[in-house]
């Protein structure tokens, strides 16, 4: 069993050393394909670029590889390392995720039903303090507390495809002007 919280405190301050923020640090697929998943993205753009994905993962690499020679590896398997940025429909995975991304529609999955229900919908109404409030088709508000949520992620929408901007568009007309040949 891997320690998610220790793989957090290990990596986060390489994120932090490049400017980055940790989005999510999972780890997953099992025996067959044992995956470490690390997702970061700039403060600042809510983004990350290809050479920041790989500048991240070889700090990481480097990292682990290290705690391995020392006889700390923290974790006990072979695995893959993938570093990615959380892109457009990104996981939530902090109270500020659930603030900045008010507005826009989610999905929340609990740990465990709370009023009969394990799975929300709808529009992100926001955070205040440890309770999450999402507001249904129906028009239903939900209060879900923070600590009781297992996964929620973002919902790929218009209006989400329209509140990101891309870091760059330079060339765009380029690879379509070459399509079209």
């Amino acid at each position: 069993m891997v320690d998610l919280d220790a793989l957090h405190a290990i990596i986060a301050p390489e994120a932090e050393a490049m400017g980055l923020a940790l989005v999510r640090v999972a780890f997953f697929g099992g025996e067959s394909d044992p995956t470490l998943q690390v997702m970061a993205e700039r403060p600042e753009t809510r983004q990350l670029t290809i050479d920041d994905c790989a500048d991240l993962s070889r700090r990481i690499s480097d990292r682990l590889d290290a705690l391995e020679e020392a006889g700390k590896d923290p974790i006990d398997q072979a695995y893959r390392l993938e570093v990615s940025s959380p892109g457009i429909d990104r996981p939530l995975t902090r109270r500020a995720d659930f603030a900045d991304w008010a507005g826009h529609e989610a999905k929340v999955a609990l740990k465990e039903k709370r009023d009969g229900r394990q799975r929300f919908n709808g529009e992100l109404v926001g955070i205040d303090g440890d309770t999450v409030t999402i507001l249904d088709k129906e028009g239903v508000q939900h209060r879900l507390p923070f600590d009781a949520i297992d996964t929620a992620k973002l919902v790929l929408t218009d209006k989400l495809i329209a509140a990101t901007v891309p870091l760059s568009v330079e060339g765009a007309d380029e690879l379509e002007e070459e399509g079209q040949d």
